[in-house]
């Protein structure tokens, strides 16, 4: 998952800044922040390995699955930047309780689900948990930490969960799906969750400003977004010409040109439009909107080609991914110390061919993939073309912006990346179903059955028609990667970054 970046109040900044806490509480005010962090982040990657078991327990269906990914995905995208103004408005450490306490509550919900309607909703609701607490975790560094050594080692510590939890998710749902149960994926949130919340205590609250939620905001952008998800994941299971498929895609269309007009005339807009007047703001949202894709269609359709196909337990399928993580990490460290002496096209160009080329990779897997001589490259290659990626996209989402807009220009890139990934999800997954049902109908339903039968002829003819709907999938997200890819190399034209200046924080998915 990306680092989170608060959203700066625009008007009527006078306030008074809160004091510093006490030097003693200076670390307990890193781990209580730092582990919020961990906690929002590592909640992403630690669902996707938990979904074949999720599936089969709740008897999800396979259009059915990816709002398990996306629920979380389209409140905590869709609602961030709102999250970041309340925290402006309203004190970051209120905020900050309430968006963990709400993250806390929805994990209980979400372990405790029945069915998957519940655990859907239960998901939402951590995603709005998520869009509260984190903009507002990284803005209380500000506001505890002085300038200087203890800020930097603070915002460190902070960039190194956004990359550590993506990793730590993955092995640790693993490991609880394998040895407890799914539901401990959600449980393990809450005595997180609790230890935060009663470490915010030591935590200074920070300044407050004037203003107001835009809340029609809200509610038309992210309505037209879950309707426009919604009308795409229906439209592929019931069919294009379906009365409620076409009603959704109206009620999205409606609403988020309301959205759209409401921003340009409200004066507390979620979404300032002038930030989309710069190309390279305008080229690094877009890009990242298009990488968002590929990011969440490589989690999940691998996750259920290793564990459906390949037989892989979620131990296995956690420690399989490493290789992912290594090369994200590597090459975001790379491309930070590149951004002094390259432009962001010259660094974020190649690094989306490479990843183009590592999504035409996973294309090719056959039923039977070795993972040493074709998963383990493949992922390592896409996750090196991605970590190459990210610092330039977040310099080309700051380039040029005023200062007072530097909060809200980075949080839009955490968006893109998010509300991305729902909408490329929901596309994907109408693909791959669509394909393997191609090959075999009910495919996916067929497996299990076959499975509780021990006919392993079907068996293997479920998990070709599965892999073929996988491979398409992936196919067409390493087209959506070389649009990201056409998109930086004709709109972004930053220059280089100036010695002086600062790397920005990778975006670790």
């Amino acid at each position: 998952m990306p680092t989170e970046t608060p959203v700066s109040a625009t008007e009527d900044r006078s306030a008074v800044p809160a004091e510093m806490p006490p030097g003693r509480h200076l670390g307990l005010a890193l781990i209580v922040i730092a582990t919020a962090q961990l906690m929002v982040v590592l909640d992403a990657t630690i669902t996707n390995i938990a979904l074949p078991s999720i599936q089969t327990d709740l008897h999800v269906s396979a259009s059915n699955l990816a709002w398990i990914v996306n629920a979380y995905a389209l409140a905590f995208g869709g609602l961030l930047l709102l999250g970041g103004r309340a925290g402006d408005l309203y004190g970051r450490r209120r905020m900050f309780r309430v968006g963990i306490a709400t993250f806390t509550l929805a994990s209980l919900l979400g372990g405790l689900a029945q069915n998957e309607g519940l655990l859907i909703g239960a998901r939402i609701v951590q995603g709005i948990g998520a869009a509260i607490s984190a903009p507002s975790a990284l803005s209380l560094i500000a506001t505890n930490f002085p300038e200087g050594k203890p800020r930097n080692r603070a915002m460190g510590v902070y960039a190194a969960m956004a990359g550590l939890g993506s990793t730590v998710g993955l092995l640790l749902g693993g490991v609880l799906t394998d040895y407890l149960d799914w539901r401990w994926v959600f449980f393990v949130n809450i005595p997180i969750g609790a230890a935060v919340l009663v470490g915010t205590k030591v935590l200074a609250e920070g300044e407050r400003y004037t203003g107001r939620l835009d809340v029609p905001g809200a509610i038309t952008g992210t309505g037209g977004l879950i309707s426009l998800v919604y009308a795409i994941t229906r439209g592929g299971e019931d069919g294009w010409t379906d009365t409620l498929t076409l009603g959704f895609f109206g009620a999205a269309a409606v609403l988020l040109v309301l959205f759209v007009t409401l921003q340009t005339r409200t004066a507390h807009p979620m979404m300032p439009l002038r930030l989309f007047k710069d190309r390279n703001r305008a080229g690094a949202y877009t890009s990242m909107l298009f990488v968002g894709v590929g990011m969440f269609a490589t989690f999940y359709f691998l996750t259920l080609y290793m564990q459906q196909i390949l037989g892989y337990s979620p131990v296995q399928t956690g420690l399989a991914y490493l290789p992912f993580s290594v090369g994200m990490g590597a090459a975001a460290g790379v491309s930070s110390r590149l951004i002094s002496r390259l432009t962001p096209r010259q660094i974020a160009g190649p690094g989306l061919a490479v990843g183009a080329a590592g999504m035409f990779w996973f294309a090719t897997l056959g039923p039977g993939a070795s993972y040493v001589t074709h998963l383990m490259p493949a992922m390592f290659v896409t996750a090196v073309g991605l970590g190459m990626t990210f610092v330039p996209m977040t310099l080309g989402a700051v380039s040029g912006v005023r200062d007072q807009d530097s909060g809200i220009a980075s949080a839009l890139l955490n968006s893109s990346q998010q509300v991305g990934g729902a909408l490329g999800l929901a596309v994907l997954s109408t693909v791959s179903t669509a394909a393997a049902n191609d090959r075999l109908p009910n495919a996916a339903g067929t497996l299990y059955r076959a499975l509780a039968m021990k006919d392993f002829g079907l068996v293997t003819r479920a998990g070709d028609a599965l892999t073929h709907g996988y491979t398409r999938a992936f196919a067409v997200a390493a087209v959506f990667f070389i649009g990201a890819l056409l998109i930086t190399l004709f709109a972004i034209n930053a220059g280089k970054q100036d010695q002086g200046e600062s790397a920005p924080a990778a975006h670790m998915g």
